[in-house]
């Protein structure tokens, strides 16, 4: 399947929608049956439910139960959809006005927040987001982020760089995770059930003296997975360890600052 891309449609009537600055209200009067609220929300849905392989305006139109030719008066094509209805999930991050103490809880609620949004709406992990739409959902989710960082001794380029990298990895997670439930939707079998009709193969081909780190490792992790893998301990796992080297950056930075080594700030 093509990935979608952000940021593809008309860029002054993806802002205008974006930030609502347009009129809705058509000629002579007449009083809208749809909004541009009410087309987002519903293609939400439809993605939410089936991926946006399942997204057309034509189907879109129908779930509404209004003509395809109104949607256009709104919306001028999926390019602009798509952007509207990125920017409007990416406002479903929890915003705490008062933050938890130190950057390192500070990112991880960041990252659990945008887990637990790619979680919700999996259908993201198909759009590619290069070029993001510039709409208050993202600059707001952006800024929020950003003072996660704040005041930690980092410079604005850094900031921007170790935000990139925890959001990397989250989603890079989040689609393994995704990928997983896709093969055991798509074979009908279970981790468990697929390893049980390989492991007795497997053991009459498989040499246990050539390969003894993989066969000691491999049973290790699978005793302690009780399973091929464990999606939490593996997201766990690695953020903290991208944690880890980001505190060596900021520790470093704290260094230089005061010409010795100390504690981390918060």
């Amino acid at each position: 399947m093509t990935p979608e891309f952000t940021g593809g449609g008309d860029p002054a009537r993806s802002i205008a929608l974006l930030w609502r600055r347009g009129d809705e209200r058509p000629a002579r009067g007449r009083r809208p049956t749809i909004t541009v609220d009410a087309i987002v929300a519903a293609a939400i849905e439809m993605a939410d439910e089936a991926g946006l392989g399942a997204l057309s305006m034509r189907a879109l139109a129908e779930r509404l139960g209004v003509g395809t030719m109104s949607l256009y008066t709104h919306v001028p094509g999926k390019a602009e959809l798509i952007d509207l209805m990125l920017d409007t999930v990416l406002g479903e991050t929890a915003r705490p006005e008062e933050l938890p103490e130190g950057w390192r809880a500070r990112l991880e609620l960041v990252a659990r927040e945008n887990a637990a949004l790619f979680h919700r709406h999996p259908w993201m992990l198909e759009v590619v987001t290069f070029r993001p739409p510039m709409g208050p959902g993202v600059i707001a989710k952006y800024d929020f982020e950003l003072r996660a960082l704040e005041g930690i001794g980092l410079t604005d380029v850094e900031m921007d760089s170790v935000l990139t990298l925890v959001l990397g990895y989250v989603q890079s997670s989040a689609r393994q995770a995704l990928e997983a439930t896709l093969v055991e939707q798509r074979t009908g079998l279970t981790d468990d059930e697929w390893w049980a009709a390989q492991a007795p193969l497997l053991e009459e081909v498989l040499e246990p003296n050539r390969y003894p780190v993989a066969g000691r490792v491999g049973t290790a992790a699978s005793k302690e997975y009780e399973g091929l893998w464990d999606p939490e301990h593996t997201f766990e796992f690695g953020l903290q360890r991208v944690l880890d080297g980001i505190e060596v950056l900021v520790e470093s930075r704290r260094a230089a600052r005061s010409g010795s080594s100390g504690p981390t700030p918060n």
